[in-house]
C-alpha cells in the first residue's frame, strides 16, 4: 500500500502532511536525506545520484511510487530518471505539475495542448538549483501560451528554516521579495517552488502584498495524487506502515520533525 514521500531534508513534511489527511489510509514511507541537504545548492549530477539512490531505497519499502517532494530533484534529476532509469512497473513523480495544472486552471492529469490562460505575470521563488533549471518554465510552456515568469533564487531560506531559525528565515524572504518585486513590481501571482516554503507561506504572502495569489504546493499535490492513484490503483505498492527514514542523524531529525509537524515523528536511519 505504501507510497514513497522523498525530499532532501524536512521540508517534504509539508506534502506529507497534506497527503496523509487527504489518504488517511494509505501508509507512506518518508525518506529525508538530510545528511546531504540542502541540494538547492549543488549540480545537476550530484542531486541525480543522490535521488535515484534515496528512491531505490524506497522501492526497497515497497514503494511502487514515489513522489519527489523536492523541487531541486523534480527540476534538476526527474526528467533523466523517467526517461531512463525508473522501470515499467514503478513510477516517480515531481511537484512542478500539479501547480501548472492548477494555475492554469486544467484538470489533473490533462496533457492537451498549451492555451492562453488568465493569469500573464508570475514570480517564481525558488532554490539556486531550480531556478537554473528552468524547469518550471518548461512546464509551464507545454500548457500555456505567453506567461511571464520572472524567477528569484532563494539563498539561504532552506537552511535557516532547516536550522530552525525562522527569525532569519522571515528576513530572508521579506528581502528575496523585494528583489523580486524590482525585477516585476505587479506579479499576479506567486509560485512557491520550495517544499520547504509554505512553512514561511504567511510571510511571502506578507511581502507580496493581498493582491498576488500564492500558489503553494502540499495540499495541490495532495489533491493530484488523489486523483492519480483513483485513475492508477495498481500503483500502490506492497508496503503496509508508514516509516519515517533519514540519512542524518535520526535523533536529531526526529525533534526537528516533531517541531515542525506538531506531532511526535520517529525517523530511524536508512
Amino acid at each position: 500500500m505504501a507510497v514513497g514521500i522523498f525530499d532532501s531534508g524536512l521540508g517534504g513534511l509539508t506534502v506529507l502532511d497534506a497527503v496523509s489527511k487527504r489518504l488517511p489510509e494509505v501508509p507512506f514511507v518518508y525518506f529525508g536525506d538530510n545528511a546531504h541537504a540542502p541540494y538547492g545548492v549543488r549540480d545537476a549530477e550530484d542531486v541525480y545520484q543522490l535521488t535515484t539512490s534515496a528512491v531505490a531505497r524506497m522501492w526497497e519499502e515497497g514503494c511502487d511510487l514515489v513522489i519527489l517532494a523536492c523541487n531541486t530533484a523534480s527540476a534538476a534529476a526527474l526528467r533523466r530518471m523517467q526517461e531512463s532509469w525508473v522501470p515499467t512497473n514503478k513510477r516517480v513523480l515531481g511537484v512542478f505539475v500539479p501547480l501548472i495544472e492548477a494555475m492554469t486552471e486544467r484538470q489533473w492529469g490533462d496533457n492537451s495542448p498549451p492555451r492562453e490562460v488568465a493569469v500573464q505575470h508570475v514570480a517564481l521563488f525558488a532554490t539556486p538549483a531550480t531556478v537554473s533549471s528552468r524547469a518550471f518554465q518548461r512546464e509551464l510552456a507545454f500548457r500555456a501560451i505567453g506567461v511571464d515568469v520572472e524567477a528569484q533564487a532563494c539563498g539561504g531560506v532552506v537552511d535557516a528554516i532547516e536550522d530552525g531559525d525562522l527569525i532569519l528565515a522571515e528576513a530572508l524572504v521579506r528581502s528575496h521579495v523585494d528583489a523580486l518585486k524590482r525585477k516585476m513590481p505587479h506579479p499576479e501571482a506567486a509560485i512557491l517552488g520550495c517544499t520547504h516554503y509554505p512553512l514561511m507561506e504567511d510571510i511571502f504572502a506578507d511581502a507580496l502584498g493581498p493582491e498576488v495569489k500564492v500558489y503553494s504546493q502540499a495540499n495541490l499535490v495532495a489533491e493530484s495524487l488523489a486523483d492519480y492513484l483513483g485513475r492508477h490503483p495498481k500503483m500502490l505498492g506492497e508496503g503496509q506502515n508508514s516509516v519515517f527514514l533519514t540519512t542524518g542523524n535520526p535523533r536529531v531529525v526526529s525533534n526537528r520533525a516533531t517541531q515542525f509537524l506538531r506531532r511526535k515523528i520517529e525517523f530511524v536511519s536508512a
